[in-house]
């Protein structure tokens, strides 16, 4: 009779009743809590929406990404009228490739374009996000309302990268439409991973630039100051980087009758001497990747040399060859957005 009494208490529906509404109650004291943290349900989201309808509507944006248009359309074109001197010239041709390397000699190609002119996007994107808001007040009545802190940060930089991606793959898939029209040939499976890793690669390089300039505006409360920054920064590894780096290779040169293995070590002293640079290490991985010929980067002696069979790489040696390059690329832009973020975390919001 106890047993029956007792199978009765647990197979009763006031008895599931009872505990399904203890786990509603529990459910809501959880999302109660998790709101009143700060973390709003969509609020990330919405800010993010919000980042981005500003940087599509500001002008200085709009007249950048209007100028890396017409470079890449003129890139494009000039590409399509030297491509018929190339064909020929190889045994196995890369013509989806050759549109974004080739070049009649008016223009340069699309990715010099880009490793010029990506950085100045991705400093005009970020370097007045946090010290304007600042000075006229609207980011201490932001951080007023109930969400957390690093919302602000994080919702700055997702949109902005959004902006850029989508302005890198909308540039690549013109490229790709051209040369359907103009070849009249689909891009081979490798060739579109290439074109695709080429893509990635160059957002993270503008990104790069992007967490910089946002380093700088939580940094310095004056637009302009944070804006010279940036460009300071990438003026000195474009120009005066590369002349001191020249000076450092012009002293160190070993004398004309120096053996093999001072030569060797020399050139590997100034491929080393180089990979400071951002703009090198993106030049070296988008030629790497949208030239299958390349094999090798830094200096080679003769053992390594002896052997080899000329040719194409596959796309999973292309990318081994370049992991280094794209490795410190990622590591500068997650540093950057550390830093970043940490001056946010402890920077005073109140305007003055």
């Amino acid at each position: 009779m106890k047993i029956t009494l007792h199978l009765h208490k647990y197979f009763s529906a006031t008895f599931y009743e009872e505990h399904l509404r203890r786990l509603i109650l529990a459910i809501r004291k959880e999302f109660s809590s998790f709101s009143e943290s700060g973390a709003a349900p969509g609020a990330f989201r919405t800010m993010v929406r919000k980042e981005m309808s500003d940087h599509i509507c500001s002008w200085r944006v709009v007249i950048l990404m209007a100028i890396i248009l017409l470079t890449c359309v003129g890139s494009l074109y000039t590409a399509l009228s030297a491509i018929t001197h190339a064909v020929g010239s190889n045994e196995e041709e890369f013509f989806f490739l050759k549109l974004f390397t080739l070049s009649d000699g008016s223009l340069p190609p699309y990715f010099v374009f880009i490793g010029f002119l990506g950085p100045l996007l991705g400093i005009s994107l970020g370097f007045d996000a946090v010290n304007t808001e600042q000075n006229r007040g609207t980011l201490s009545r932001l951080l007023a309302q109930p969400i957390p802190r690093d919302y602000v940060i994080n919702a700055k930089f997702t949109a902005a990268l959004l902006v850029i991606s989508l302005l890198f793959f909308l540039l690549s898939f013109l490229v790709i439409g051209a040369g359907l029209v103009a070849l009249g040939i689909p891009p081979t499976p490798s060739e579109f991973m290439r074109i695709i890793f080429f893509t990635l690669l160059s957002i993270v390089y503008v990104a790069l630039w992007l967490n910089l300039s946002l380093f700088f505006s939580v940094r310095f409360r004056q637009s302009a100051t944070s804006a010279l920054a940036g460009i300071a920064v990438w003026l000195f590894f474009t120009v005066f980087y590369p002349l001191i780096a020249n000076v450092l290779i012009k002293a160190a040169a070993p004398s004309p009758y120096a053996g093999e293995r001072s030569v060797y070590l020399f050139e590997r002293f100034r491929f080393l001497l180089m990979q400071v640079m951002p703009n090198e290490l993106f030049s070296q991985a988008t030629s790497t990747l949208l030239m299958p010929s390349v094999r090798s980067l830094g200096p080679l002696t003769m053992e390594q040399i002896e052997g080899a069979i000329p040719g194409p790489l596959p796309l999973g040696q292309s990318l081994l060859l370049v992991w280094p390059q794209l490795t410190g690329l990622i590591a500068l832009t997650l540093l950057c957005f550390i830093l970043s973020y940490r001056s946010f975390m402890r920077r005073e919001i109140r305007s003055r």
